[in-house]
């Protein structure tokens, strides 16, 4: 996948000035290529931007979408608890003035439902809840070395503070009545999303 292709053909659509979309890329590929980045790196922007293109035509607003999913980890440190706020306020802020192409409103609510992941009417932020979770539903191998990233972004805590507050979030996951927001998800997902969920939680205990 030839994600700064995709990035510059997006930002000049939305009204980017041409001599700052090379800039722009420059920042994203610098701010999710730090080495404290294990999982919410560019290879998570490539699995979700698969799945935008598999359920492209299920999305109302689309280049919203795809702008909300490369700025959605924009900023992300494991001992803050805005990441979301400060990505989505990043997004929006950079957006051209004269952009008539996206609403400011739309990418900023979209970015932040990445935060909580569930309890959303907004179809298009269903989706991006989704593509965002698809992990949580991978072959076991694959989800445990997602843990074992996951883990490796919070190694400044030591097991005793880390493996209650993984459990509580993991356990709250297990706690809506779906993982997953769209019928699609929940029919193809979340059932092996459930399963991986209870046996990282029994490595926790």
């Amino acid at each position: 996948m030839d994600l700064q292709k995709l990035f510059s053909e997006l930002l000049l659509k939305i009204g980017f000035p041409e001599e700052t979309i090379e800039i722009r890329w420059n920042q994203l590929v610098k701010a999710y290529s730090q080495k404290s980045r294990k999982y919410h790196n560019l290879t998570h922007l490539e699995e979700m931007i698969a799945a935008f293109q598999l359920y492209f035509d299920q999305l109302t607003f689309p280049d919203e979408v795809l702008y909300a999913i490369f700025y959605h980890d924009y900023v992300y440190k494991s001992t803050r608890k805005d990441n979301e706020l400060k990505s989505a306020e990043f997004a929006v802020q950079i957006l051209p003035a004269n952009s008539n192409t996206v609403n400011t409103e739309r990418i900023f609510n979209l970015i932040m439902a990445t935060k909580d992941h569930h309890g959303n009417e907004n179809n298009d932020q269903k989706w991006l809840i989704d593509f965002d979770l698809r992990i949580l539903a991978k072959e076991w191998d694959d989800y445990y070395i997602y843990v074992n990233q996951i883990r490796k972004e919070y190694s400044i805590y030591p097991d005793i503070l880390y493996k209650p507050g993984r459990r509580k979030a993991m356990e709250h996951f297990l706690e809506n009545e779906f993982i997953y927001q769209t019928n699609t998800f929940r029919e193809l997902y979340e059932t092996k999303a459930r399963e991986n969920i209870l046996s990282e939680i029994e490595l926790l205990k």
